[in-house]
């Protein structure tokens, strides 16, 4: 991503609502996730998902190339009275942040290259949880574009280093065609 990306995302937080929720699919994980240990949410945005796995006991670091994302981030953990470690990346040309990490959080965004660096921060057993429309979602919804859409069926060949806990791929409780994937840091 380039300065212009980074302004773009600033300007759609800026004049999107922010949202509290976590997903429902991270919800449907609770008693799957560990209640202790680093948390990793990768272009977390607004931070909804990084506070429910810091009030669920995770020391959790989001990562965004949003300024203003992380600022609602920053302001929210104060609000519900959690921590969270803030840092402003571009996961396209900078690298993650050094791990281990027990869990890594990937909702709702696609690069690809991601992928070979998951399992170089996660801990022993850490578990990768990754979320992401597919191009099936075209038939009911134009966003997000073909270019963010995962290929039908594509997700487990993407894996490399890890093993698949658990993977759905279909229409969801929200009306999306997602692929969803938890997989295990095999030692």
């Amino acid at each position: 991503m380039s300065e212009e990306d980074r302004r773009r995302w600033n300007t759609r937080y800026r004049e999107q609502p922010a949202t509290r929720e976590p997903s429902t699919f991270l919800r449907s994980l609770a008693d799957r996730l560990p209640r202790e240990g680093r948390a990793l949410d990768v272009a977390g945005g607004s931070g909804h998902d990084a506070l429910w796995l810091a009030r669920h006991g995770l020391d959790v670091t989001l990562l965004d190339i949003s300024d203003v994302a992380l600022e609602r981030a920053a302001e929210a953990a104060r609000e519900v009275g959690v921590s969270l470690r803030l840092q402003r990346l571009d996961v396209e040309t900078e690298p993650l942040p050094p791990g281990p990490f027990d869990v890594v959080l990937c909702l709702n965004f696609l690069w690809r290259p991601l992928f070979a660096g998951f399992p170089k921060v996660l801990a022993p057993g850490g578990l990768l949880v990754f979320a992401q429309p597919t191009r099936s979602n075209l038939q009911r919804h134009a966003h997000p574009s073909a270019r963010f859409l995962l290929e039908d069926g594509e997700l487990p060949g993407l894996l490399d280093g890890l093993e698949i806990v658990s993977y759905t791929e279909g229409w969801t409780e929200e009306g999306r065609h997602e692929a969803r994937l938890v997989s295990r840091f095999r030692v």
